[in-house]
This record gives C-alpha cells, structure tokens and sequence, in this order.
C-alpha cells in the first residue's frame, strides 16, 4: 500500500476544520484542534493561502476557507450535467407557476444563469443564458451565497452595488438576508434586481448534500408577491419543491 503523505492529512483537516464550526480560526485554535505546533500550522496555512485554498483577514488575521475552492467544487458537478436533470423540473415549474425559471451557479462572485425557460405566455422575452447576475440583488445569488462554504469571503470582495433603490447594499443587511435563507431554506428578492419585478428561489442539492445550484422564478411583483409584497406562499411552495425534485434527480436525500 503506498505511504500516506502527512503533510497533505494535514492540510485537508485545516480545511475540514475551516468549514465547518465559526469558519474563521487562527493559528493558535487550529494548532490546539489538530495538536500540533503552532510553528506547523502556520507554514502549512501559508501554503495553503499560497494556492488560493486559504484567505486570511484584513483584521485579526484568523483564517477562512478560500474561494478558489469554490472554483474546485463548482467543477465537481459539470453545469451541463445540472442543467440535464433539471430540464423536465425547470419546464415543468415554468407551466406550474405562470413565471419564467432561471437556474444559476456561483461563478468568479457571480450568479451565472446556466439555464433559462420563458414565461409561458405570447411576451417578447431575451433568452438569459450565460447572463451574470449579482448574487447580492438576486433570489438566486442569495441562495448560493448563504449556503456556499466561502460565502463570508465572497461577500467580502463583492462591490455591494445598488442595481435598483430596493437593492440591499450593506454588508450587515446582505448578512440578515443570507441568515434568514439559511432558516427558511429559501430567498425572495422584491425590486431588488429589476423595477417592478420580484424573484423566489430555492437550493439545489448533490448527493453530498452540498448546494450545487438554486432554481427560481421571476416575473412582475403583483403575480409574484402578494398586495403586502411578501411572496405568495403557494409560489415559494411550487420552487421550492421544483429544487427537491431537481435534487433528488442528483442524488440528494430528502429534506
């Protein structure tokens, strides 16, 4: 049997514990985590920032996981495979709510649409495949962000830009935004991302459990929100269970 290389056993427990817990460590809670020297830690926490894997902040100096992670995991699941077994799904939704659907994915802190079904109806429509979104303005982005692994880190390099005077431009409210996802397993955007428009999305999930995409709706907000303007229950329903069928088609367990 070939010899295991410690080093690298080593540097896959710092991610591992980078991921999981707080997120943000420093050299002296990784070193106690794993009982190894500080002096250990540190030379493999900067290699590991070396290669993009590690970030460390501006302040403090504790570390987080990298994004070029999320570049790595994004290659995991081809998108042309994601957007394969969602097809029927996406259709489906797309005929179940009257809205047009957009699947998208984390890409360079960007929502990339890797597939895109017209509202059903006679409307002139632009087809919004390959278009990037910003994930902060976007049900979709707010869903990718809040369960992504580096989404504190990606947030951080974001320009938090106002696309529209309902779009959410601080870090602290984008934060309250990403929280309250995480709690509800969905995320709206009202006149966030267009004037006049509102968006529902929901996770998709791997057979790892891991968020591989979200999948959504959009359309003007007196369909999509009720007279309040909080999304209409039934809508944020018929997503979400588009994204456990899509899931499930991938692998996922039930949730």
């Amino acid at each position: 049997m070939p010899e295991r290389i410690q080093s690298v056993e080593r540097a896959a427990a710092i991610l591992r514990l980078l991921a999981s817990g707080s997120r943000r460590l420093g050299v002296v809670e990784l070193a106690q985590a794993m009982k190894l020297p500080k002096g250990t830690v540190h030379g493999i926490l900067r290699t590991l920032q070396h290669v993009g894997f590690v970030e460390q902040d501006r302040s403090g100096g504790k570390y987080r996981l990298g994004a070029t992670l999320l570049h790595l995991g994004n290659s995991y699941l081809d998108l042309n495979e994601l957007r394969t077994r969602a097809l029927n799904w996406s259709d489906s939704l797309a005929t179940r709510s009257g809205e047009s659907v957009r699947i998208g994915s984390l890409h360079e802190g960007k929502v990339l649409v890797v597939h895109h079904v017209f509202r059903p109806d006679d409307s002139l429509q632009v087809l919004e495949v390959g278009a990037l979104l910003p994930p902060h303005a976007s049900a979709l982005g707010k869903v990718l962000l809040a369960f992504a692994l580096e989404g504190d880190a990606i947030l951080d390099d974001l320009e938090l830009t106002p696309v529209t005077p309902h779009t959410h431009t601080t870090r602290r409210a984008v934060l309250q935004d990403l929280k309250r996802v995480r709690t509800q397993n969905w995320s709206a955007d009202v006149e966030e991302l267009v004037p006049g428009e509102a968006g529902i999305a929901a996770p998709i999930h791997d057979d790892r459990g891991v968020v591989v995409g979200a999948i959504g709706i959009s359309g003007a907000i007196e369909r999509v929100c009720a007279p309040d303007r909080t999304p209409r229950p039934d809508l944020i329903a018929t997503v979400r269970d588009a994204a456990r069928s899509v899931s499930r088609n991938l692998g996922a367990r039930s949730w």
